[in-house]
């Protein structure tokens, strides 16, 4: 099981980055997949996630402190989401990690990635 992630770096405040995560290695398309992030000397938080195909809809939520500027969303045909980030702040400098969970028989199925540094600083 693998999650890559990429596309973080150094940006200005107001500026965009889109972060990727390539799965493999699992079923991708039965998984939710999330963003969560870690400042440092803070805990790791849910940033958004997108869920599993229902039917032909993804659902998909966010943390208050991204509404309005960050989009999940996915592509199971590349086994990859992503994480459209818009109007950076210096507040969303943080290491963001992908995810991908599932429950089904009893088990839960939890991934990580190893996880892309953002930076936004003037």
């Amino acid at each position: 099981v693998q999650l890559v992630e990429s596309g973080g770096g150094l940006v200005q405040p107001g500026g965009s980055l889109r972060l990727s995560c390539v799965a493999s290695g699992f079923t991708y398309s039965s998984y939710a997949m999330s963003w969560y992030r870690q400042a440092s000397g803070k805990e790791r938080d849910l940033v958004a996630r997108i869920s599993s195909a229902r039917g032909r809809t993804f659902y998909a939520d966010y943390a208050d402190s991204v509404k309005g500027r960050f989009t999940i969303s996915r592509d199971n045909a590349k086994n990859t989401v992503y994480l459209q980030m818009n109007s950076l702040k210096p507040e969303d400098t943080a290491v963001y990690y992908c995810n991908a969970f599932k429950s089904a028989g009893g088990y839960d199925y939890d991934y990580w990635g190893q996880g892309t540094q953002v930076t936004v600083s003037s």
